[in-house]
Parts: C-alpha cells; sequence; structure tokens
C-alpha cells in the first residue's frame, strides 16, 4: 500500500468523478491520501472531506499564492480548524517566488506566522518553495521547534540542501517531475537521500508523471513517483512503497 502525501481533491478538474476516484482509494493501493490546502476555504473543504471518508487526512493553510488574501482573523479560523479530528499539519505554506501572485514581503510575513502557529499547536507543517530556496529556509531555520517538523513538498532543491532540512526534522517529498527525463536534480535526490527520510505525492491534480504527462493527475498515479524512485535506487517497488508509507505514518503519528 502506498501514501498519498499530497493531493488537492477539491479542485474543480475533479468534479466530474471526485467520488469514483476516492471510491477506488483501497483499488489503487492507497491506504492514506492527504488532502492538502491553499486558503480558509479550501481548508473547510478538506477538513469535511476528511471527517467523511476514512483513508483521507487533512492539512489547512494558506498557501503563497494567496498570501494576500490572510488576515488576522482567517488564521485565527485556520487555527480553529487545525484542531478538528484528522487535520495532522499546517499546510501548505511557504513561498513562490516564480508567480508571485502575492507580495514577497507579505509572503514572507504570513509564512513565518503559520509556521509559528504550527510551533504552538506541535504539528508539523508542510512547505511549497518554488524559486525562494534561500528564504524558505532562513524562516524554517530561524523558526526552528523540536522533533519531526514535516514535509518539503514536491522538493525541487538540490540534495545537498535537503540533507540540510533533514537534519532540522523534514521529510523529503518527491512527485510527477521525478520521473521527467530532464529531471535531473529531482533524480539525484531520490538517488542520494535515504529512502528513510522520503515522501511520495501527486500534488494532483497538477504534475502528472510519465506515463499520463499532459493530462489531469490523481492520487492512483503515485504509484509511478514510487517506481521510478525504485529504479533509480535499485531496489523493489514494494520496499519503496512500504518505507515511505512508514515515513508518512510516523511523521503524523499514525501508528
Amino acid at each position: 500500500m502506498l501514501v498519498d502525501s499530497h493531493a488537492h481533491l477539491d479542485d474543480d478538474r475533479f468534479d466530474k468523478d471526485r467520488q469514483i476516484i476516492i471510491n477506488n482509494f483501497e483499488k489503487d493501493g492507497l491506504s492514506y491520501v492527504l488532502h492538502a490546502s491553499s486558503d480558509l476555504q479550501s481548508s473547510i473543504r478538506a477538513v469535511n472531506t476528511a471527517q467523511k471518508y476514512d483513508k483521507i487526512l487533512a492539512s489547512v493553510g494558506y498557501h503563497p499564492h494567496d498570501a494576500k488574501d490572510i488576515t488576522t482573523e482567517s488564521l485565527i479560523i485556520i487555527k480553529g480548524l487545525a484542531q478538528k479530528e484528522k487535520v495532522v499539519a499546517i499546510g501548505e505554506i511557504g513561498l513562490d517566488y516564480h508567480y508571485d501572485h502575492s507580495p514577497r514581503d507579505i509572503q514572507r510575513h504570513w509564512f513565518r506566522e503559520q509556521v509559528r502557529m504550527a510551533r504552538e499547536l506541535d504539528m508539523p507543517y508542510i512547505v511549497h518553495d518554488r524559486d525562494a530556496h534561500r528564504d524558505v529556509y532562513d524562516i524554517v531555520f530561524g523558526e526552528k521547534y523540536s522533533g519531526t517538523r514535516g514535509i518539503m513538498h514536491c522538493y525541487s532543491g538540490s540534495p545537498e540542501l535537503a540533507k540540510e532540512y533533514i537534519k532540522l526534522g523534514f521529510l523529503i517529498s518527491l512527485a510527477g517531475p521525478v520521473t521527467f527525463d530532464n529531471a535531473k536534480k529531482a533524480k539525484e535526490v531520490a538517488k542520494e537521500i535515504p529512502l528513510e527520510y522520503l515522501l511520495v505525492e501527486t500534488d494532483s491534480p497538477y504534475l502528472t508523471p510519465v506515463p499520463y504527462r499532459g493530462k489531469r493527475n490523481q492520487p492512483a498515479y503515485v504509484k509511478y513517483v514510487a517506481e521510478e524512485i525504485a529504479r533509480i535506487k535499485g531496489i523493489s517497488f514494494e520496499e519503496v512503497a512500504r518505507v515511505t508509507t512508514a515515513n508518512f505514518k510516523r511523521l503524523f503519528k499514525l501508528v
């Protein structure tokens, strides 16, 4: 059984077949799917969905794209949602300097505030980092706290930086791009980072792996990410599935 450690099940691209996809989790070999959030409304939807289905867990928080919309009041609501049943993390939170949908100073402010909220609640958090490696690391390091602290989601940095995050208590999550022929850095991370620190994810409906690249992604396709990691490491698919699932359960205290 595999875990998809990051999916956006409330995306409108699932509107026509969401129920079928969820019903097929068992058949598709999925023990858990983490429904990640991007703003207040998606956080509410994630919590409601997790409470409805056994195999779905939720995270709540504001994506950096939506940092411009955060208020002190909305973050108080997020904090309340974080304490609901089956909510296991704050996220996805972080910085995105590729699109800059929110001003960078606003992104940094609310990223730091959400990390502090996670620390106050003693919860892991899920980090989005696109073209912002230095600032993300500086905030994570500056706000560090003890224990296993979260997930570097759809990791796009170097193996060297990944090792620094591991020292801070993070797991490194790889997604569809590791299956792309030109994804040299992701393949290096898959090769160099010990399996005990890796997770697999889809980020569906985005980042669809080969052989379905260009089409809508879904949690069932996480197996292609696991298969590629197994190929790169020269180990069995079953070993990748076993260890990454154990990593997920350890992080969120499901064992």
